[in-house]
């Protein structure tokens, strides 16, 4: 009985999602709990009466003004582990909730929108998580509007939080041009159409690749994606558990 209760909690993963407002923390949940088969269909945070709306904002107040009050437990199984994702209010107001969910999670999802980078309530949530020794994964949101150069918000992240930073994936395109992304250390791309498999691609300069962006920005994406495999540091799985560290996803 006992061993039986050990290896079913050395299968549990439970991660907290933080972000300032309006980031898009509750619509990466959707989409977590998508890629994890919880659901089939990803919803909406302000849907229309013939959409699905999300799952993680189920109060009245939640659905009204596109927030989230509450945390919210979403627990679904993925490669033999049981995963709890906790999708944690993001406005002052809540703020209460928010902190005593971070004291039980083994890691934090910091979610930065691409054109502000970090704002006042991510920094204070980044602050709370790091005198808890809380790991942070950063994962870099809306690559599809208007946003800042990739590399600009990485230098934003080591200079403001002290973090080291390793991005891991790296965005095609941006704007309207965004089309997926490029897993540096894997050589695989992954559309941003909901795609859920990434495809092996043989480097940047690939056909693959170069269908995904308009013929005048191929050039510069290749000599980008090699300047940040140059330049930035790679993923230390021992750094980012001892909180140096935080692996990067756009």
């Amino acid at each position: 009985m006992a061993e039986d209760i050990e290896q079913a909690v050395s299968r549990r993963r439970t991660f907290a999602i933080i972000a300032h407002p309006d980031a898009g923390k509750t619509t990466l949940t959707e989409k977590l709990l998508l890629f994890g088969g919880a659901i089939q269909l990803a919803g909406e945070v302000k849907a229309k009466k013939d959409r699905i709306q999300t799952r993680s904002d189920w109060m009245k107040i939640e659905r009204e003004r596109g927030i989230s009050v509450v945390t919210s437990v979403m627990t679904f199984e993925y490669d033999d582990n049981v995963f709890n994702l906790l999708d944690t209010p993001g406005h002052e107001d809540f703020a209460d909730d928010t902190y005593r969910t971070l004291s039980a999670v083994d890691s934090a999802v910091m979610v930065i929108d691409a054109a502000k980078g970090i704002e006042p309530r991510t920094l204070k949530l980044f602050e709370v998580c790091r005198l808890r020794d809380i790991p942070i994964i950063t994962f870099v949101n809306k690559m599809d509007r208007e946003s800042r150069d990739p590399f600009e918000i990485l230098d934003e992240i080591e200079q403001k939080l002290a973090l080291d930073t390793a991005p891991v994936t790296w965005p095609i395109g941006r704007g309207r041009t965004f089309s997926g992304t490029y897993h540096l250390a894997q050589n695989a791309v992954r559309r941003s159409d909901d795609e859920k498999e990434r495809t092996p691609v043989n480097g940047p300069d690939s056909n693959r690749v170069a269908g995904l962006l308009p013929e005048n920005e191929r050039n510069d994406f290749i000599e980008e994606l090699e300047l940040a495999r140059e330049a930035c540091r790679p993923l230390d799985i021992d750094a980012f558990r001892e909180g140096h560290l935080t692996p990067v996803y756009f």
